[in-house]
């Protein structure tokens, strides 16, 4: 079949892009499919209004993405999977930079017409301690800080191109961290901040002094374009695409309000505020916590996907309860959110059933999402002196899964996936909540000093080990 690019566009059954950009005022870092789902989409619109504001798209670690996307002359297909299906080319992205580019990385983040770097490189892409501050003895931060080669982080590129401006006498561009990280622009700009000072102390003096990091909250379900996706639409649009994504209709995206940052992404249909932290709470606890205890207890009781998932009565109402009951009290009121409305709205979306969104994908790097997903509730529960029995149940959930994927020889996918394999090695849930409760990777202090609620997640865990159908109570 012929492949999607600016020679064949036009055949695209498809609305094409209004207008391509003419310049490059936008870097980001992380060429996921759900930056290319969620913000490129914004900015794709915006474009057509002022065309300025192209991105520049950078993979730090494989190439493979921007080399499909080159190939189609940074052109994919955006197919929104709802009710009203729809498929839009996207065309806002001017440059497809892999591991070898640094040379044109470092120029673009010098030019004097970027004016925001954005990314969305998952929580571990940060490269932060459990603390949340920045690891210094991560392995990629420690290689940075000696300067004798190209970045391997986020972290030391978007440094090293600020201090490239710096020396040429230009402003600090404005860095924007669009991941599920809790309190992200704080904690973005402290860990460039301290990176800047291990490095050198004036430019971190001038970087406190300049950079400006907006938190945001992003949101928009983005399952993985697999085969069968990418098949499908090819018939749909009657082109190849292999750089294509699907999402569902809605999105999301919240910043805050600090002033011009550049582009007008407000224009764009993008929501500022001056309230992120209470957006970005509702989410991580509500869709995110819920989320992440549909892909554990789901998969332990056989599922694949979150539809599937929510077809599940039992699991369905287990997680509708746990956020009427365990999440929702915990949350103070945010000005212009209904939490009933939200919590409706989400479990509707988790019900879309043209969206087929894989609990495998969700249930990635859990010790690097539990923290704000459910450890936040669960402490909030506790200091109110409550007993999240299902949020703790889905803990438990976590730790059943990874018993589970160890024995059967597969791979956990997390930055402490080693770790985790060497829990689930571990014959009875007991001698597995010891070794859970003495690592504070895994389990954070104030939850293993907790003797009522660790024994509410050990008696959770000898459930699902007797059957993983088991519904923690």
């Amino acid at each position: 079949m012929t492949r999607l690019n600016a020679r064949t566009v036009e055949q695209a059954n498809a609305a094409r892009p209004v207008a391509r950009p003419t310049g490059t005022g936008i870097v980001h870092f992380g060429p996921g499919a759900f930056h290319r789902a969620h913000q490129a989409d914004f900015i794709d619109r915006l474009i057509a209004q002022d065309p300025r504001w192209g991105v520049a798209l950078v993979s730090l670690r494989s190439g493979r993405t921007v080399v499909d996307m080159a190939a189609q002359d940074g052109l994919y297909t955006l197919a929104v999977r709802d009710a009203q299906p729809s498929n839009r080319i996207i065309g806002c992205h001017t440059h497809l930079l892999g591991p070898d580019d640094a040379a044109e990385t470092l120029r673009l983040l010098s030019a004097p017409e970027t004016a925001l770097v954005t990314t969305t490189i998952t929580e571990k892409g940060y490269c932060l301690a459990p603390d949340g501050t920045l690891d210094i003895s991560h392995s990629d931060i420690a290689r940075d800080l000696t300067g004798e080669s190209a970045p391997a982080s986020a972290i030391g590129w978007i440094v090293a191109g600020l201090a490239a401006r710096r020396a040429a006498g230009l402003a600090a561009y404005v860095v924007m961290p669009c991941d599920n990280m809790a309190n992200n622009g704080a904690k973005l700009r402290a860990a460039l901040l301290t990176f800047a000072a291990a490095r050198d102390t004036d430019l971190a003096d001038w970087l406190d002094a300049e950079l400006r990091v907006p938190a945001t909250m992003v949101d928009s379900i983005t399952p993985a374009s697999d085969p069968d996706f990418l098949a499908a639409l090819a018939d749909e649009i009657g082109l190849e695409d292999r750089a294509a994504v699907q999402r569902e209709a809605f999105a999301q995206w919240v910043v805050e309000d600090i002033g011009p940052i550049g582009p007008d992404l407000a224009a764009a249909g993008v929501e500022i505020t001056c309230d992120v932290a209470g957006f970005e709470r509702a989410k991580l606890r509500i869709l995110n916590g819920a989320h992440s205890t549909l892909a554990y207890l789901g998969l332990l009781r056989g599922h694949a996907s979150v539809a599937e998932a929510m077809r599940d009565a039992a699991l369905a109402d287990y997680v509708e309860a746990m956020i009427v009951e365990e999440i929702q009290p915990m949350l103070p009121p945010v000005p212009g959110l209904d939490l009933d409305a939200y919590r409706a709205a989400v479990l509707t979306r988790f019900r879309n059933p043209v969206i087929v969104h894989a609990l495998a994908q969700i249930a990635y790097d859990g010790s690097q999402k539990l923290p704000y997903r459910l450890y936040d509730t669960i402490l909030a529960n506790r200091a109110a002196d409550r007993l999240p029995r299902r949020a703790l149940g889905a803990v438990a959930g976590w730790l059943a899964f990874v018993a589970m994927r160890t024995r059967a020889g597969e791979a956990i996918v997390d930055p402490l996936g080693e770790t985790l394999a060497a829990l689930g090695s571990r014959g009875d849930a007991e001698t597995m909540i010891t070794a859970f409760v003495a690592d504070p990777r895994l389990c954070p202090p104030r939850l293993a000093q907790d003797k009522e609620a660790i024994d509410s997640i050990g008696r959770a865990l000898a459930a699902l080990h007797a059957d993983p159908k088991n519904l923690p109570e």
